[in-house]
């Protein structure tokens, strides 16, 4: 099939919180690796604790061979949302995975926090990538949204430099998203495409130059990026 790119994003009903403490983004990031995979997860149960509102990390096995369903290059979670930019290797891919993706998180979800009915704001928000400009920008957009918990206002008033190193730190600190793979940093490498940064940089230090003159310029550069924001 055509190699065709897209940001996919969606949040929680009522822009509620999906994600409340590290065990729900520990879940998220497992099921981002668990559901990228045509086969069913049969044995989910068996990397829970015995109860719904735990994982064991030492038994998730991120080396068992899997059918991906689309290729993932960047994702990020957010408390009331998440960001995606991947590439469908199934016809139908993307949908399923979404699907899956969706509904097995929101079914732990519902289990661990005793509640009922939807979690997401409807069906998963999809914008295609059209070239490598928008990707590259994509990338930074994505990797860039846990700052808004850093300082919320950095996106108006912009950041000088000693702020930019700051947030610089703050990101070091953030686990639930694949700028530390990018950066360098061995964080969740499974996850993610890893050959696809090598379409854009070199070497995690040009991602780590561009990365931070990026951010110098945040303003600029967010308007080749319309229609690709989260509302």
């Amino acid at each position: 099939m055509e190699n065709l790119f897209y940001h996919t994003y969606n949040r929680g009903t009522e822009k509620r919180k999906i994600f409340i403490e590290e065990g729900d983004y520990f879940r998220g990031v497992h099921d981002l690796y668990e559901f990228n995979d045509v086969k069913a997860v049969f044995n989910l149960k068996q990397r829970i604790n015995g109860r719904p509102t735990s994982i064991n990390l030492t038994s998730i096995n991120f080396k068992k061979t899997r059918e991906n369903l689309v290729n993932l290059f960047v994702w990020c979670l957010m408390p009331n949302h998440y960001h995606l930019f991947s590439s469908p290797v199934l016809d139908d891919g993307l949908a399923n995975f979404h699907k899956k993706f969706g509904g097995g998180f929101a079914k732990f979800f519902n289990i661990k926090y005793k509640r009922n009915g939807v979690l997401f704001q409807g069906i998963y928000k999809k914008v295609r990538v059209m070239d490598d400009t928008q990707a590259i920008q994509l990338i930074c957009y994505i990797h860039s949204n846990p700052l808004d918990l850093w300082k919320s206002d950095w996106k108006e008033k912009g950041l000088n430099n000693l702020e930019i190193q700051n947030a610089l730190k703050f990101l070091e600190q953030y686990r639930w998203s694949s700028h530390l793979d990018w950066w360098g940093i061995r964080n969740f490498p499974s996850l993610i495409d890893k050959d696809f940064m090598a379409r854009f940089f070199k070497n995690s230090e040009e991602y780590r130059e561009f990365f931070t003159n990026w951010l110098s310029y945040y303003a600029k550069n967010i308007e080749s990026l319309k229609g690709f924001k989260l509302e």
